[in-house]
């Protein structure tokens, strides 16, 4: 089965709201075999929404449409559907009884708008919504499915949860599996290229490569008549892939570079703590996105200035005299003077010239150190970055996680 998203809304055309369900729904489709080859985005718009609605039945058995489901007179996703089907709208009392007990519950009072929100095409299935006011829909018709979401994710991801897959997972002939294989410290087109035999030869299961800032990731998809078969076609790849990649994987699926960090530090009984110049907290920030990394972070200090690593870190004049800031020996120092100061078993630091200003044919924007003090031992890396302000220092951060992951692994 095919399938399209049509999300509706002015806003979203405009970038005041980011458009997540989209993003969402595509990606559940795939989990149950229901391949979606086009999204659309229309505003609050009768007449460029009834394209759209026939647009996407012209290319897909399935259309899901979200947003556009409240009181105000430019909510129309509905009432043109109805239009495109030829059904009348009518009252469902059971709908409208629950948003009169809403309102109730919240002490509220209610506009006869709301109303509008009841009235649902003649024939179709109502979907319930538990988290807000207006109900969905489902139409079928002439061998065509549309189901009516409402737009808040908060409402969208539990009517599609609940109701939605239910629906489609039965008349899908296919289930996937996949599983997303997340790889630091090798280029995309290395990465790639140690794959190459399997990617041209794909069938099933596919392998699809996506570049994201100083990392790989490759989802490994399979299909099969049910979730054993698919997982059958999928584990060899799956298995292939790792021995071939080994260390520089850090996780799968969801997990996160940060979380392999303090996972590591979690399991080995250790503190870390950091000292930041031209990341600017940024590295701190992103273990404090952990849960239960209290256990384990100590303290980030932002030492900018040359004042601030000597009097906070300890860092020696004379190295930042004869090194300059930017240096394998002011990283060293920076981080093993947090370590010490601190009192953590490991201490990292950053330190670079990130942009766009500041760089010299010897020192040039875009090198970077990072140091490590790691039970003791001293190191530094240097790094030759890349991009924008903003990119060179969110290199420098994943380039920190990494190497500090590979570390504690050796612990």
């Amino acid at each position: 089965m095919t399938a399209e998203v049509i999300a509706v809304g002015t806003e979203l055309l405009l970038g005041d709201i980011l458009n997540t369900n989209a993003r969402y729904l595509a990606r559940e489709l795939a989990k149950i075999g229901v391949n979606v080859y086009f999204q659309t985005v229309v505003g609050d718009n009768r007449a460029r929404l009834l394209d759209a609605y026939k647009a996407a039945f012209g290319r897909a058995d399935i259309v899901i449409a979200t947003g556009g489901l409240g009181p105000t007179e430019d909510d129309l996703t509905k009432e043109t559907a109805a239009e495109y089907f030829g059904l009348d709208l009518e009252l469902h009392e059971p709908s409208w009884e629950k948003i009169r007990g809403i309102f109730r519950n919240m002490h509220s009072n209610m506009s006869l708008t709301n109303k509008k929100q009841a009235m649902m095409p003649k024939g179709c299935v109502i979907l319930e919504n538990d988290n807000g006011t207006a109900p969905g829909c489902c139409i079928e018709k002439d061998g065509k499915l549309l189901f009516l979401l409402p737009g808040p994710p908060n409402e969208c991801v539990p009517m599609y949860e609940h109701t939605v897959a239910p629906i489609l997972k039965p008349r899908s002939g296919a289930v996937l599996a996949s599983k997303t294989l997340k790889i630091c410290g090798i280029g995309e087109s290395q990465a790639e290229e140690m794959l190459k035999d399997l990617i041209d030869t794909q069938k099933n299961p596919t392998i699809a490569p996506y570049a994201k800032t100083s990392e790989v990731w490759f989802r490994i998809t399979a299909s099969g008549a049910g979730e054993a078969e698919a997982h059958a076609a999928m584990n060899p790849v799956l298995e292939e892939v790792r021995r071939r990649f080994g260390e520089n994987i850090y996780g799968e699926d969801d997990d996160t570079l940060e979380g392999a960090v303090v996972k590591a530090l979690l399991d080995k009984g250790l503190t870390i703590a950091c000292a930041e110049s031209c990341t600017g907290g940024a590295l701190t920030s992103k273990l404090v996105d952990c849960p239960g990394v209290s256990a384990a972070l100590l303290e980030g200090a932002v030492t900018y200035s040359n004042e601030a690593k000597m009097k906070r870190l300890g860092v020696k004049a004379e190295t930042l005299e004869k090194y300059g800031a930017v240096s394998a020996q002011t990283a060293s120092e920076m981080a093993a003077g947090i370590a010490r100061t601190s009192g953590a078993d490991v201490g990292v630091s950053t330190t670079g010239i990130a942009g766009p200003d500041g760089g010299t044919p010897e020192k040039p924007v875009g090198l970077v150190y990072v140091g490590l003090c790691v039970k003791g031992e001293v190191s530094a890396l240097e790094l030759h970055l890349t991009g924008n302000r903003e990119k060179v220092r969110t290199r420098t951060v994943v380039t920190a996680l990494d190497s500090l992951r590979r570390a504690l692994a050796k612990v």
